[in-house]
């Protein structure tokens, strides 16, 4: 095989990626991913047996976070910017290297490279299958894959300017054990689980920044039609970014739209006040290959969620920053203060068509922690009098497959006397299709972004207090998840850490979960897959 990849839903088969990713990377993009995961394991294994003080070489976390962020699925596509990221990596981690001994180092503390060729060459050697045994290269995945969605909200907290340099110090901490092959299945299980804690960790801090800097998500009515002015579609994740645009788009004709994953900035208030900022267009990202088409304007990447363009006149208007990259389209950098320079796009923008209408009406959302704790004595009332049975955390992901359409029906065949707890882009399955509300609560409760994951997670432990239940199962809710890359993974791990059990995941397990993990998930945590939109109701009303 050319490569191996099997870190997303999409995977080929469920079984992994051999030739081309179903994402759309190719197999040298794949293999420079492979070995700067790689050498971010090298670093890793220079801080610990050097024990580093992680507060003292903030540039490499710094560094480390991105280059993580940069080999999530649909992050990045250019290979020349993944090269570039390695050498930057490996110069990086040489500086480190001096103050310890090589012969006690990894040999990912120790490879050189000087080409290219060199390059795909080692990552054949190091690549995934690399280990041989399934259940510790599982394992090992699992962590991994979880270290990449927690880099990614840690950098977005970070981009506000807050950090928990103790996340840090566990990525070095992990990474570092997944070289370590004495490590046992059972030791890979429990550094698995404090994966999940850190998890938990990073979507406080980033929790945290966001209401900081852009205060507290309140209920919005969102609009998703359009207006007759040129605009900017913004798509992604990072609110810095959405904020240095409106700055800079503030009086210039201009409009602003949100796409996929950057809808939930509309319930900010500090985004409030842009008069240019209309609503958000489209659904969720992969829709993306449809709805760019007709938007006419720019398109601003700020985080991962890129499906190759079908055409040049679309590539030509796409333009990406941070992490993200794609080859051929115009990447933003910041200076030294962390300013973004985006009057490329805007210009562009005003020489460009107006956006053409693909729907119209309003969304609403904003049901963060805050906002349904100010709701609790109402929703306790609801649950008490009979008025809601139950709640239903649907947050994840979307994705392509046909057998996504099973979320839309399942909300769609829930009984009226429930409730749909959201947050990603799962919600763009049934947030549109009207299910009305119960005694003036809205039938899906969107919390935001898949981070604000933790909204939910602070949702179901306040009721669990108000309640005063001793185990978070005891809640009328159940967990059925769609999941589509590693943010979602490290979702589903915060949650298990936090004694969640009963979780249905779909719309297929994990391909990198051998039999044996997959095992131990079921039977520990009650892990299961999905089944017939009938019989999970059934299931899940039974309960």
């Amino acid at each position: 095989m050319s490569m191996f990849c099997y870190q997303c839903q999409e995977t080929a088969g469920g079984q992994g990626c051999k030739i081309r990713g179903v994402c759309g990377k190719t197999e040298e993009v794949a293999k420079l991913q492979d070995l700067l995961i790689y050498t971010l394991k090298g670093i890793s294994d220079i801080v610990i047996k050097s024990k580093t003080d992680v507060g003292s070489i903030k540039k490499v976390n710094h560094e480390v976070l991105n280059s993580l962020f940069m080999t999530i699925t649909n992050a990045n596509f250019d290979d020349g910017s993944i090269e570039a990221q390695i050498k930057k990596m490996i110069s990086l981690r040489d500086e480190l290297k001096k103050s310890s001994y090589p012969e006690c180092l990894h040999d990912a503390a120790l490879f050189s490279v000087d080409s290219r060729d060199s390059m795909l060459e080692k990552a054949d050697a190091i690549g995934v299958l690399s280990t041989e045994n399934e259940d510790v290269r599982s394992l090992r995945e699992m962590i991994t894959y979880g270290l990449k969605g927690m880099a990614a909200y840690t950098e977005h907290a970070n981009n506000i300017g807050k950090e928990n340099l103790e996340i840090n110090a566990f990525i070095y901490e992990a990474l570092a054990a997944t070289l370590d092959d004495s490590m046992t299945a059972d030791e890979l299980v429990a550094l698995t689980m404090k994966t999940g804690e850190h998890g938990v960790k990073a979507m406080a801090l980033l929790d945290e920044a966001n209401t900081t800097r852009f205060g507290t998500p309140e209920i919005t009515e969102v609009n998703i039609g359009v207006r007759n002015n040129p605009a900017i579609l913004i798509t992604g994740h990072d609110l810095t970014d959405l904020e240095q645009l409106l700055e800079q788009t503030k009086g210039t004709g201009v409009d602003v739209y949100t796409h996929s994953e950057m809808l939930p900035s509309h319930y900010y208030p500090a985004f409030k006040k842009y008069d240019n900022f209309v609503g958000n267009y489209g659904n969720a990202w992969w829709r993306q290959i449809d709805e760019f088409g007709p938007f006419h304007g720019p398109i601003l990447f700020t985080t991962n969620c890129i499906v190759p363009p079908r055409s040049e006149e679309i590539k030509g208007r796409i333009f990406t920053t941070g992490s993200t990259g794609y080859p051929g389209c115009k990447h933003i950098l910041p200076d030294e203060n962390g300013k973004k320079d985006f009057s490329e796009i805007i210009s562009l923008a005003k020489t460009l068509p107006a956006p053409e209408e693909i729907e119209s009406g309003n969304i609403v959302g904003g049901f963060a922690h805050d906002q349904v704790i100010a709701l609790a004595d109402k929703v306790v009332d609801a649950v008490k009098s009979g008025a809601i049975k139950k709640f239903f955390v649907m947050a994840g992901c979307d994705g392509r497959m046909k057998s996504r359409e099973y979320y839309a029906e399942f909300a769609k065949k829930l009984p009226k006397d429930t409730v749909i707890l959201t947050a990603g882009c799962a919600k763009y399955r049934y947030n549109k299709l009207g299910l009305g509300d119960i005694g003036g609560i809205p039938r899906v409760l969107d919390a935001g972004q898949c981070n604000d994951s933790y909204s939910l997670a602070v949702i179901a432990m306040k009721l669990q207090e108000v309640f005063g239940l001793d185990d978070i199962n005891k809640l009328p809710i159940a967990f059925n998840i769609a999941w589509y890359e590693q943010k979602a993974v490290i979702v589903l791990l915060a949650l298990l850490y936090l004694g969640v059990k009963n979780i249905h995941l779909g719309p297929t397990l994990p391909g990198f979960l051998s039999p044996n993990i997959a095992k131990v998930l079921v039977e520990k945590f009650g892990i299961a897959g999905i089944d017939t939109v009938d019989s999970d109701i059934e299931l899940f009303m039974g309960k």
